[in-house]
């Protein structure tokens, strides 16, 4: 899956501007997941020397879009993908480089049934930003969409 972390990365160019990196995309079945990390850099760091929440939420954001490619990337003759809403919880300090792993929280099948009928089906991607020491710092999800081409 190494070609869905290139284009994706290549498609968004903030991404590449703050530094982060896709290292795994994984499809088993209905089982899709990502993993991307953000480098401990001063230049993204907020009053506190860790990561600033925005580039944690840029983090959170680009491997829940890297979710979204590897389910529905050979799909999109059919529509556009596109995240509707977020809602992120801070729950500890982040400090030192952070990885996010985000998961698909609907079977594609569904997805792609309503898609077909020419609906505007809405999906959830579950996000987890962990510390080097493993601590969940900050927890995410990101409901995205596939417009329909008309």
């Amino acid at each position: 899956m190494t070609f869905v972390a290139k284009a994706l990365i290549d498609a968004v160019p903030f991404a590449r501007t703050v530094g982060i990196e896709i290292t795994d995309v994984r499809v088993d079945g209905d089982d899709i997941s990502a993993t991307a990390t953000l480098p401990d850099e001063e230049r993204l760091h907020n009053h506190v020397a860790g990561p600033h929440a925005g580039a944690i939420f840029t983090l959170a954001e680009t491997a829940s879009g890297a979710v979204v490619m590897a389910a529905f990337g050979e799909h999109l003759a059919l529509g556009t993908p596109l995240a509707v809403r977020a809602d992120i919880a801070y729950r500890k300090l982040a400090a030192g480089p952070v990885r996010a792993v985000a998961r698909l929280g609907r079977p594609v099948r569904d997805v792609l049934a309503e898609l077909q009928t020419g609906e505007r089906p809405e999906f959830p991607v579950a996000i987890e930003v962990t510390r080097a020491d493993g601590a969940v710092t900050t927890e995410m999800t990101v409901v995205w969409t596939i417009r329909p081409h008309r």
